[in-house]
């Protein structure tokens, strides 16, 4: 791995964080049932740099970290929920476009993250995989899009 590389992934990483960080006050929207996790739209971010799979997985993964005392999912939340982050990077950097690279996070998010925090909070799994999903669905089509417009103008790469 190159220096710009490893750059790059720790500075998504970074932001992931600061994004995560900046909405603790908020309180569950973070981590709750009803999730709404600005950082995550950094998950479209793959479809044009690859550094963003690794930078995003270790953005999670620290987040998890800091948020494991807010939130009382503890272990499985911090492994569970980086691993999904990452399988969902991994996932969305082979989609051919942007509207099919929304369906990783949005799909394994809901589906899977949901199990542990239904159990957890004690409400329905239906009801959290649809708070999850259509939280995750909001974050990676609004931020996510922004994210992609603000990398394309910096970076000048055109859109998969």
């Amino acid at each position: 791995m190159d220096t710009k590389y490893l750059t790059k992934a720790g500075l998504i990483s970074a932001i992931y964080v600061v994004l995560v960080a900046i909405q603790i006050p908020i309180g569950q929207l973070a981590f709750g049932p009803v999730q709404l996790r600005i950082a995550e739209g950094l998950t479209l971010l793959p479809l044009l740099e690859p550094a963003a799979i690794p930078g995003v997985f270790i953005g999670c993964l620290i987040s998890n970290i800091i948020l494991v005392s807010f939130s009382g999912f503890g272990l499985i939340d911090i492994v569970g929920g980086s691993l999904i982050t990452l399988v969902a990077a991994y996932l969305t950097s082979k989609m051919p476009n942007k509207i099919l690279g929304v369906l990783p996070p949005v799909i394994l998010n809901g589906l899977v993250v949901s199990i542990w925090v239904s159990y957890f909070t004690n409400i329905p799994y239906w009801y959290t995989v649809f708070g999850i999903s259509l939280g995750e669905l909001t974050s990676v089509l609004v931020f996510g899009n922004i994210i992609l417009i603000i990398y394309k103008n910096i970076f000048k790469k055109r859109y998969k």
